[in-house]
């Protein structure tokens, strides 16, 4: 009996395994993140290092518009000071108007201004890519995910791990390579180990030393400047931005679920109380049974 469970588990698992072999997408290791969990916050550094990363790479090409400017200094975010948020904005050219002529007009970025396009409309953006326009990156990091799989999305729900998304986006920006022996990019593609199909149109975004970090006593980088580190950073930062109210949403559940048992211990003891005589016991002593005079 022992010998058939055994057999059975591992076609299972054979069946839900990835197949390397036969050309499918691998799927993406499962990282350690700072905000995973029930009790899981941002790093505040990491936040500040993926916007940087994300305004010298991404932002030629890739928009950003469900954030403002505000909401990198509101808490629970990267939290720049309001005066680094003001002048930030202030760099961004905003289209604005109609002015009492009657015509459209360009001013400095203000804090409650949302992130510009990089391109007028989604037309030119597609003409300047190849045809296809770069997506937007706000909600990014819950749009993209991946399937474990049985059985491991079983233990996901009861570790209450929700960041395939994350290690998915980890897993694009590192997965760039030469193709295998005998594998067909078309023009204009990019092989890429993590994206269905394996063909990608946007190029390799990242290598190691290209956005310089913040500095130390020593005068070396706080992190690491390669290409693992800026993906794991600005992947943070895109979670933070698909989700800019992570933290409060935890702060809450965590308070619900506190006044849940309160007010359930509570109600166990309303009940004892009121329906003690019900149940043959009044504030813990038996009542007498009841007898019949003839």
């Amino acid at each position: 009996m022992m010998k058939r469970t055994l057999l059975i588990a591992a076609a299972l698992l054979g069946l839900s395994a990835p197949a390397f072999a036969a050309g499918e997408t691998p799927v993406p290791p499962q990282l350690k993140w700072s905000f995973q969990g029930p009790f899981g916050t941002f790093d505040r550094a990491q936040l500040q290092r993926g916007f940087k990363v994300y305004r010298e790479v991404c932002a030629s090409c890739h928009g950003l518009s469900y954030i403002a400017f505000r909401n990198l200094s509101q808490p629970g975010g990267p939290e720049f000071s309001e005066a680094q948020v003001r002048a930030l904005a202030a760099e961004y050219k905003i289209q604005d108007g109609p002015n009492d002529a009657g015509d459209m007009f360009e001013r400095p970025g203000r804090a409650a201004d949302r992130f510009p396009s990089p391109f007028p409309n989604e037309n030119a953006a597609a003409a300047a890519n190849g045809g296809k326009a770069p997506p937007d990156l706000s909600l990014m990091a819950k749009a993209r995910t991946y399937e474990r799989g049985f059985p491991w999305f079983i233990t996901d729900v009861f570790r209450q791990y929700s960041e395939n998304g994350a290690d998915y986006l980890v897993a694009l920006l590192n997965g760039y390579h030469e193709p295998p022996q005998g594998f067909q990019v078309p023009a204009g593609g990019h092989y890429n180990e993590y994206y269905p199909g394996h063909v990608i149109a946007m190029p390799k975004p990242l290598s190691d030393g290209q956005v310089e970090y913040p500095k130390n006593e020593a005068g070396q980088p706080q992190v690491p400047e390669t290409v693992d580190q800026y993906a794991r950073d600005v992947t943070a930062f895109l979670t933070w931005t698909a989700e800019p109210h992570l933290e409060a949403r935890k702060r809450l559940g965590f308070q619900v679920i506190l006044f849940l048992l309160v007010l359930a211990g509570l109600l166990y003891f309303t009940k004892k109380k009121i329906w003690a005589r019900v149940g043959g016991e009044v504030e813990g002593h038996a009542t007498p049974p009841m007898t019949h005079n003839p």
